[in-house]
């Protein structure tokens, strides 16, 4: 899923087209630390120094400073979740705000060149969403029959963005089905009906749908499809009264620069419906040296000035090791970009910093055996794809379109903003459905005319429009084949996207 909310970042950073809530951080990280430290008073009687007087063994400055970074680059991917939660299940005034928690909220419609606030977005698959609270009782997603043909997916992402499950036509079939998701340590029976049950290792959860669209005149098929998603409480689906509501919470706000000033303060809040897992033990003892974890007091504001540049200093530090970290993400194959780092918790395996890195450069990515998103800006001599001055063309040779055991897309976006451009055709992709209606060469290959204006009425099937500007185009492989040829492993496998080739 990416949708990719907008900044005014304009650093150089390498993007999957996942859906990616960029709040953290940009280049006024280092200018908002100083205006923090100018305008707020440190206390000698803070957490981290009142924790020190008692003890000589708890952390000094080194030591904080230490802790910190790790605790953020630990914490990164858990307060990116909340502040998106935030905004589409919390905050009614938000423009993202979609529905309240555990009732579901379907998008009707693909992108197009109007919507402009969420960047990279797929114009594949008409969304739905649900954010689940499971402390007062499990919630059951129940799905309709859906035609083998159409491709559809329930990706389950809890708290700590680990991907712990799958509703759809790769992971279960096409039937009709009962699925139940429990939160942290239920240990209940599971119902007569119930297909399969999900453990999200948090209190709260999101359940991302996706439908596949075929082409415009099809939406009201996929309306009927999202209209047999059904989601409601435990009780509710066995006909029996309800428990007890779990208390109520009073979720703090937040917002870009909030998250930036109080970033360990969103952590702290966080994890208390997050509770430690095994490999989390080390973490989290550590993070509790310093103030943070639930039940802590940890108030960046009341920190000593000292502590204040230790934790301000930590933070950019450990915002700088995931950025090189995404950079450096993934292989360079003929000019595509091709990564994975998304998966549940036994993938990440106390790897923080790939966790980090799967949140910042896509945030609800799916797993490799998914989907798969190489992306490029090059052609395949190393420049700069800009369809203002040439022309380009992409052929898969005979034989060797996108593996797939669903369907794959091709989808053009402004190099710039990363938005569908505007075009005379209304065309923002090619797809696998739109093969009959294309040409394909005498050879048996496919020609793909990557360029501004059109190629002319005898290969206007196979044109992909392109902004007058730089180019950033994504292919999307969903339900990729596992057998050769296959993109999988990511990076390694035995079909590679061929070369954009630039034609004049």
């Amino acid at each position: 899923m990416h949708p990719t909310h907008r900044t005014d970042d304009r650093r150089k950073r390498k993007h999957n087209p996942h859906m990616t809530k960029r709040i953290f951080f940009s280049g006024s990280l280092a200018t908002a630390l100083v205006l923090i430290l100018i305008t707020t008073c440190g206390a000698a009687n803070d957490a981290i120094s009142s924790a020190e007087k008692p003890d000589k063994n708890k952390p000094g400055i080194a030591e904080t400073k230490a802790i910190a970074e790790e605790g953020f680059i630990y914490g990164l991917p858990i307060v990116m979740n909340y502040a998106v939660m935030y905004e589409y299940a919390v905050d009614r005034n938000s423009s993202q705000f979609k529905a309240p928690f555990n009732q579901l909220k379907n998008e009707p419609n693909v992108f197009t060149y109007k919507d402009t606030a969420i960047v990279t977005p797929n114009s594949d698959t008409p969304y739905s969403v649900v954010w689940m609270d499971l402390r007062a009782e499990p919630i059951v997603l129940s799905v309709p029959a859906v035609d083998p043909k159409r491709y559809y997916s329930v990706m389950l992402c809890d708290g700590n963005t680990y991907n712990y499950g799958y509703i759809g036509t790769r992971a279960t079939g096409s039937e009709a089905g009962d699925y139940m998701v429990v939160g942290p340590g239920w240990k209940g029976q599971t119902p007569p009906g119930i297909k399969k049950v999900f453990q999200s290792s948090t209190w709260m959860s999101l359940a991302a749908y996706r439908t596949q669209l075929y082409g415009p005149d099809d939406l009201d098929a996929v309306r009927k499809v999202q209209a047999g998603y059904k989601v409601q409480p435990l009780s509710a689906y066995l006909k029996q009264p309800a428990p007890p509501a779990a208390p109520a919470i009073d979720f703090p706000k937040i917002d870009d620069q909030l998250a930036k000033k109080n970033f360990f303060e969103y952590l702290d809040f966080a994890l208390q419906f997050a509770p430690a897992q095994p490999n989390e033990a080390e973490i989290r003892a550590k993070l509790a040296r310093i103030g943070v974890g639930p039940g802590k007091t940890f108030n960046f504001k009341d920190l000593s000035l000292k502590h204040k540049l230790a934790i301000g200093l930590a933070m950019k530090e450990g915002d700088k090791k995931v950025d090189r970290a995404v950079a450096d993400a993934g292989k360079n194959i003929n000019g595509w970009q091709i990564s994975s780092a998304p998966g549940d918790s036994a993938h990440y395996n106390g790897d923080w910093l790939l966790r980090a890195v799967a949140a910042k450069a896509g945030i609800y990515g799916n797993d490799a055996v998914e989907a798969m998103y190489p992306f490029t800006r090059k052609d395949g001599d190393g420049q700069t794809l800009d369809s203002s001055k040439h022309n380009y063309t992409l052929t898969f040779p005979p034989g060797e379109l996108p593996p797939v055991n669903s369907f794959w897309s091709l989808t053009m976006y402004d190099g710039k903003s990363q938005l569908l451009i505007e075009n005379p055709i209304n065309r923002y992709l090619i797809n696998s459905p739109m093969l009959p209606s294309m040409k394909m060469n005498a050879d048996g290959s496919l020609t793909i005319y990557i360029q501004k204006d059109s190629p002319g009425a005898d290969k206007q099937a196979n044109w992909l429009p392109a902004p007058n500007d730089p180019i950033y185009l994504v292919i999307r492989l969903y339900w990729p084949k596992t057998e050769p040829p296959s993109i999988l492993p990511p990076g390694n496998g035995t079909w590679k996207p061929p070369a954009v080739k630039k034609v004049n």
